[in-house]
Formats: structure tokens, sequence, C-alpha cells
């Protein structure tokens, strides 16, 4: 009767932790609204950027996938630190292919 009343109440527990777990994972993904979106550097210059999760090189006319983490801020880069900001992440860039250009005004 005692390992009953026990092996319930570790069932219960792992319920609980993983309904837990499902609340947290569902949240992360209200965040993440889409897998990503394309930057094109149609700049006359080679740039850095801090995409919000890390470092890229762009030459001129090159192409970037970045994870749509709407809220996270892409800024420029020099030297692998972080520079000013050059645009918020927005939901409406979600699968969209954007150029540089028009997001630097």
């Amino acid at each position: 009767m005692r390992k009953i009343a026990i092996i319930m109440l570790v069932s219960f527990s792992f319920v609980l932790v993983s309904f837990n777990a499902l609340e947290t994972s569902k949240s992360s993904i209200e965040k993440n609204i889409g897998a990503s979106f394309s930057l094109i550097n149609d700049t006359k210059d080679k740039v850095s950027i801090y995409t919000g999760t890390g470092f890229v090189s762009l030459n001129k006319g090159s192409k970037t996938s970045i994870g749509c983490n709407v809220g996270k801020e892409v800024r420029w880069a020099e030297s692998g630190k972080k520079g000013d900001v050059i645009f918020k992440i927005t939901k409406e860039m979600c699968g969209k292919t954007l150029k540089l250009s028009n997001l630097m005004k």
C-alpha cells in the first residue's frame, strides 16, 4: 500500500513538472512568431551586424537569414562588439526578404 502511494505521488509530481514545462515552452513560441526572415545587404559596402543572437559579416549583395525573434534588436557590429541599433524585429518582417538600405532609415 505504501509503495502504491509513493508511486502515485511521484507520478502526480511528474505530471505537474511536465505541465509547467509545456506552459514555459508555449510562452517561448509566442515570442518567436515565424521561423526567420532574410536580410539582403544592398548597400555599396561590406557590413558587420549583430542579429540579436550572433555576429554576421555581409558582403555587398549577400544575404543572411535571421531568426524572427520579435522585439530583438539588430545592431551594427565592429570587431565583435555591438554598435548602434539598426532596427528592431517586428512580426511583419517574419517570412519576408528585406533590404538593409530600407531598414537603415
